[in-house]
C-alpha cells in the first residue's frame, strides 16, 4: 500500500515531464547569462600551475560544509524518489526531470541501449546546450539511474563545460549505473566547470563547483582531460567513485548556502509543472515518491542499490582508468568501497587537498604509471581499511605533504559508536615507483601489515622511508635513498618484524633509524652519512644490525650506546667510516663506572708490579746500605773481618776508640769510609 501524504514533498521536490523544456530556458537565463552562449573555449593545459586553494578560516569551513550538507540532502531527496518512481505508471520510467531547492536534475532511468550526447540534445535541449564553438555547456544535474548508461563521447571530440558559479553548481552522479567518459589519443573528452560569466573555470570551491561521481555500478574514463573540479569532501571532491553508503554529514543540515536562482525559477513553476502532467499514465506530483519520512516499498525483493543504508564495503564501484589528466580538483581522484579498480598512464596535479585518496573498502586496486605531482597535500593516500593495492610504475613529486601515504591501521581499538572492527589492514605494495621532493616524506607508513616497498628511487624529501605506529611485517628491499634531509628509512615506535635488505642510502644525516622497533638490518649499502650510518635507539630487543656496507664522515658507524635489550650488532664493514669524534669525548666515554673499576684494577696490579721489583733488586744489590737497610736485625749483623782486626789489636789507638762505643756504631762508622774498604767476614 502507497502513502499518499505529498503535500510537504511538494512544496520541495516537484517531478516534471519532460514536455514542459520550456520551463529550463528560465533557468538557462538565470544561471548561465548572457554569456553562456558562445563562449570560446580554452583547452585545459595540464602544465600550467594551478592556483593555490582559497584561504580556509572558519567561515569559509562553515560555509563548504554548509554546501556539502545540502548536496547530501538533494541526493538523499532523489534516491528516495526516484527508488518507487516505477511503482507510479509507466512515465517514471522513462526519463524525467525533478526540480530542488538547488536546481533541475535529468533522471535518465533504465534501458538496454546507453544514453548518448545525441540523447542529451533531446531530452533537455535548453540544459545541454551546443555552443558556438562546438563545446557542450551542461546547465542541470545528471543522474544515472540504477541500470541505465550514459557514454559521453563524440565523433571528432567532446568538450563539456559544467555550470558552476556563485549561485549553485551542476553534477553528473550515476546511482548504480553505468558511467563512461571516453575520447582518443588525438581528439581527448574535455571536462571542466564553467563560469558563464567570466568565460572560465570556477577556480574557487567555497561555494560549492561542479563535480562526478559513481555510486555504486561502474565507471570508465579513458583520454580524458579533467579540471577545476569538485570542493570539500572526497565524495564531492572532483572525481569520485564510491560504493552505496549513506551521506556522512550526520545531524549537520545548515541553510543552503547560496541562493540558487535556478532553484527558485523551478519552486515558482511548479504549479505550471503540474498542469502539463496529462495523459493515463502520466506521473504526477501528488503520488508520494518521497518524503522526508518512511517510504512504502511493496514486499519482496529490494533493487539495489535502493536502500538508503547500505552498509559501507558492501556495495561496491568497479572503475578502470586510463591515459587521462586530472588537474585542479579538490581531491584528484577520489576511490572508496570498490573493488577491482584499474588505474594506468594517468597523471593527477595541482590538487587542492590530496592527489589520488583510497579510501575505505577500497580492495584489489591497480595503479600502474599513475602520476600524482605538484598537490597541495599527499600524492597518492591509502587510507584506512584499504588493502591489497599494489601500486607500480607511478610517481609522486613535488606534493606539499608526502608522496606515498599508507594508513594500516584499525578503524577503532575496541567499543565505537560506528562498530569498526579492530583488525589491521595492508597486503599493499608500492614498487618500481619515484618519490622526489616532496615537502615530508618520500613514503610514510602508519601501522598495518604484510606491506611491501620494493625498488623504489626516493629523493630529496625530509625523510625518505618513515615507518611507525605498530605496523607488522613491513618490507624494505631494493631500494635507492639519495639526499635526504634527516633519516634515510626511520622504523620506529611499536614495529615489528620489519626487513630492511638491498637498500642504497645516500646523502642522508643518519642512514638508517630504528627505535623501540624490531628489524633484520642486512646486506644494505650507506654512502656519505653525516651522523651515524645505523642508529639504535630504545627498545630494539631482536633487532639485528649485519652484513651492511657502511660509509661517512661522523662519531661512529653503528650508533647503539642508547639501545636497550638484547640486540645483535654483528660483522659491518666499516672501512670506509671516517671517526670525527674528538679525543677528549674519546677519553670521556671511557668514565663509565665499569671501566673505572677495570682502571683501578689495572692500576693496582701495576703498582704491586713495580714495588716488587723494586724488592728484588734491593735484594740482589751489592751495596751494603741497602743490604743493611734491608736486614730486620741491623744491630746484630756480624762485624766485618777488618774492624774486628782492629779491635783484636791490644794497645792500638783504634783498640782504645772503639772498645769504648757499641758495635752498631762502630760498624756505621766503617760503612762510612767506603764499603770498598770493607770485605765480607770469612
Amino acid at each position: 500500500m502507497t502513502s499518499h501524504n505529498g503535500n510537504s514533498m511538494r512544496t520541495r521536490l516537484t517531478a516534471t515531464a519532460l514536455t514542459a523544456g520550456a520551463l529550463t530556458a528560465l533557468a538557462l537565463a538565470a544561471l548561465a547569462g548572457p554569456a553562456a552562449v558562445g563562449a570560446a573555449a580554452d583547452t585545459p593545459d595540464s602544465t600550467v600551475p594551478v592556483a593555490a586553494a582559497p584561504p580556509l578560516d572558519a567561515t569559509t569551513a562553515a560555509k563548504e560544509s554548509a554546501v556539502l550538507a545540502a548536496e547530501d540532502r538533494r541526493l538523499s531527496q532523489l534516491r528516495s524518489v526516484v527508488s518507487v518512481a516505477p511503482l507510479h505508471g509507466d512515465a517514471w520510467k522513462s526519463p524525467y526531470r525533478l526540480a530542488t531547492a538547488s536546481g533541475y536534475t535529468l533522471v535518465l532511468t533504465s534501458r538496454k541501449a546507453a544514453y548518448t550526447v545525441a540523447d542529451l540534445l533531446k531530452l533537455a535541449p535548453e540544459t545541454f546546450v551546443r555552443q558556438a564553438d562546438g563545446s557542450y555547456l551542461l546547465l542541470e544535474s545528471i543522474y544515472v539511474d540504477n541500470g541505465a548508461k550514459l557514454n559521453l563521447t563524440a565523433p571528432g571530440g567532446l568538450t563539456l563545460r559544467m555550470a558552476s558559479n556563485v549561485n549553485g553548481f551542476v553534477s553528473i552522479v550515476a546511482f548504480g549505473g553505468s558511467l563512461s567518459m571516453v575520447g582518443s589519443v588525438q581528439q581527448p573528452l574535455r571536462i571542466t566547470s564553467w563560469d558563464a560569466r567570466t568565460a572560465k573555470p570556477d577556480t574557487d570551491p567555497t561555494d560549492g563547483r561542479a563535480y562526478i561521481r559513481a555510486i555504486g555500478g561502474t565507471f570508465t574514463m579513458e583520454h580524458v582531460e579533467a579540471s577545476d573540479l569538485g570542493f570539500w569532501s572526497g565524495r564531492t571532491g572532483g572525481i569520485s567513485l564510491t560504493g552505496t553508503d549513506r551521506p556522512n554529514t550526520g545531524s549537520t543540515q545548515g541553510p543552503t548556502p547560496y541562493v540558487s536562482v535556478h532553484g527558485k525559477v523551478a519552486r515558482k513553476d511548479s504549479k505550471a509543472a503540474q498542469k502539463l502532467q496529462k495523459g493515463k499514465d502520466a506521473a504526477k506530483s501528488t503520488d508520494n515518491l518521497g518524503t522526508s519520512g518512511v517510504d512504502s516499498l511493496p514486499a519482496g525483493a529490494i533493487a539495489t542499490p535502493g536502500s538508503q543504508f547500505d552498509v559501507g564495503g558492501l556495495s561496491y564501484v568497479s572503475a578502470t582508468i586510463s591515459d587521462s589528466t586530472i588537474t585542479g580538483d579538490a581531491y584528484g581522484l577520489f576511490v572508496s568501497s570498490a573493488n577491482g579498480v584499474q588505474i594506468s598512464r594517468t597523471k593527477i596535479s595541482g590538487s587542492l587537498v590530496d592527489g589520488l585518496v583510497l579510501y575505505r573498502f577500497a580492495t584489489q586496486v591497480v595503479l600502474e604509471k599513475v602520476d600524482s605531482s605538484r598537490n597541495q597535500g599527499d600524492g597518492f593516500v591509502l587510507a584506512r581499511a584499504a588493502q591489497e593495492i599494489r601500486i607500480s610504475g607511478s610517481t609522486a613529486n613535488q606534493n606539499s605533504g608526502n608522496g606515498f601515504t599508507l594508513n594500516g591501521q584499525p578503524l577503532a581499538t575496541g567499543p565505537s559508536a560506528s562498530g569498526g572492527p579492530v583488525g589491521s589492514y595492508g597486503n599493499n605494495t608500492i614498487a618500481n615507483s619515484t618519490a622526489n621532493d616532496n615537502g615530508h616524506y618520500g613514503v610514510e607508513v602508519l601501522g598495518g601489515m604484510n606491506i611491501n616497498i620494493d625498488n623504489n628511487a626516493i629523493a630529496g624529501n625530509t625523510m625518505g622511508i618513515v615507518v611507525r605506529r605498530d605496523s607488522q611485517k613491513v618490507s624494505l628491499v631494493g631500494n635507492i635513498l639519495t639526499a635526504q634531509q634527516r633519516e634515510g628509512i626511520s622504523i620506529r615506535d611499536g614495529n615489528t618484524g620489519a626487513t630492511v635488505s638491498g637498500n642504497i642510502v645516500t646523502g642522508a644525516q643518519t642512514g638508517i633509524y630504528l627505535r623501540d622497533s624490531t628489524a633484520e638490518i642486512t646486506g644494505n649499502t650507506v654512502k656519505g652519512a653525516a651522523l651515524h650510518a645505523v642508529t639504535l635507539v630504545g627498545k630494539d630487543s631482536g633487532a639485528k644490525v649485519s652484513d651492511n656496507v657502511l660509509s661517512g664522515v661522523g662519531t661512529s658507524a653503528v650508533s647503539s650506546s642508547r639501545s636497550e635489550g638484547s640486540r645483535l650488532v654483528g660483522s659491518n664493514d666499516t672501512i670506509g667510516w671516517h671517526n670525527t669524534t674528538p679525543l677528549l669525548t674519546r677519553m670521556l666515554r671511557l668514565l663509565h663506572p665499569t671501566t673505572l673499576v677495570w682502571i683501578g684494577v689495572f692500576l693496582l696490579i701495576v703498582v704491586a708490579g713495580v714495588k716488587g721489583r723494586r724488592t728484588r733488586r734491593m735484594h740482589t744489590s751489592g751495596s751494603s746500605r741497602d743490604l743493611l737497610a734491608g736486614l730486620p736485625y741491623q744491630d746484630k749483623t756480624p762485624l766485618p773481618q777488618v774492624i774486628l782486626g782492629e779491635l783484636a789489636t791490644p794497645g792500638s789507638e783504634s783498640s782504645g776508640r772503639h772498645a769504648a762505643q757499641p758495635a752498631a756504631q762502630v760498624t756505621a762508622e766503617a760503612a762510612a769510609r767506603g764499603s770498598d774498604r770493607l770485605e765480607p767476614v770469612g
